[in-house]
């Protein structure tokens, strides 16, 4: 499967939690694409899943001595992806120069591994600009859903939904109304002004706020919220970066920060965000068309729909083509 959008090919992405890559490879999806990625004391690798010998996966083999060892005749990549090793091999014969495997750009920041299949921007994730310091930290996913990554990130961006799929907890039905807000951009970063939501128990706590959310849009798949709580200095922010693996499946990855309830276990808010996914998931999955539709004729907007068409006329900018029509 060839992709045509260099935008997405040229984005991070994140594919596992820094906790899940332990002393094995593993296989992992970005863009249709097959990539076995791997730890050594270098850091953080991903190669095309793929053997050049015989085209078995390499995430099917093991970290030895920093190498990535093929598990169907031994042959050994170093983290640059040069073949090092053939076993099979007389000791006097030289490796062939095409004994290689094709290597991906791969970080690690955050909490997360991030792998980059085309040319990326720069050293680090767009995002790492904007994530601050200093606040207690809870890394959630992935989340598996069968639906195309931009109508996840507008459904997170849906202040109106609230009320009605994450009832009793984010928001109460009888307060639905949503007052106008305006939708700003500044150095390629979407920012909506704020948009007050009474919200019955926002967080697992079981504590009702009035709650201000301030969204911001950083790439064509990674956003962030900032909710402050009216009454006190509670700030609590929540970043959602999805993984396309395929046009309508993909691996949601979120970063929840806050400067209040230090005490409070993480599983607390790590279970409250699995139910909340589970309540997003009946609608991400069941939207039609289930590519985003960029032609704004195409559905009935309102204007507490402002940042959802911003988001959409960015990616038209953007030439986004996975995952929309």
């Amino acid at each position: 499967m060839t992709i045509q959008d260099k935008t997405l090919l040229d984005e991070w992405h994140p594919v596992l939690l820094s906790s899940a890559l332990t002393d094995r490879p593993v296989p992992v999806v970005v863009l249709g694409e097959k990539v076995a990625v791997f730890r050594t004391s270098d850091g953080v690798h991903a190669f095309k899943d793929l053997c050049i010998h015989r085209g078995v996966p390499l995430s099917l083999g093991k970290v030895k001595s920093d190498e990535l060892v093929c598990a169907y005749h031994g042959w050994s990549y170093n983290g640059c992806g040069t073949c090092t090793r053939i076993p099979s091999l007389p000791a006097n014969r030289a490796i062939p120069s095409k004994a290689k495997a094709f290597v991906y750009a791969c970080v690690e920041a955050h909490g997360f591994v991030w792998v980059c299949l085309g040319e990326p921007e720069g050293p680090m994730p767009k995002v790492s600009a904007y994530i601050p310091e200093g606040f207690k930290e809870v890394w959630m996913g992935p989340y598996t859903l069968q639906a195309a990554g931009p109508r996840i990130i507008e459904n997170f961006l849906d202040v109106s939904h609230l009320m009605f799929v994450h009832e009793g907890l984010l928001g109460d039905s009888d307060y639905a109304e949503i007052g106008d807000y305006q939708v700003h951009e500044e150095d390629g970063v979407l920012t909506s002004e704020e948009i007050v939501v009474y919200q019955p128990d926002p967080d697992g706590t079981g504590r009702g706020v009035h709650s201000r959310y301030v969204y911001e849009v950083y790439g064509p798949l990674s956003v962030a919220f900032t909710k402050r709580d009216r009454d006190t200095d509670h700030i609590f922010r929540l970043f959602l970066m999805v993984l396309p693996e395929s046009e309508q499946r993909s691996q949601a990855f979120m970063l929840k920060q806050r400067n209040y309830a230090y005490e409070e276990p993480d599983d607390i808010f790590i279970q409250f965000q699995d139910l909340l996914i589970e309540q997003d998931r009946e609608m991400v999955e069941n939207q039609k068309p289930e590519l985003l539709p960029l032609d704004l004729q195409a559905e009935l907007h309102l204007n507490t729909d402002r940042l959802s068409i911003a988001y959409r006329k960015r990616l038209r900018e953007l030439g986004v083509t996975f995952g929309t029509a």
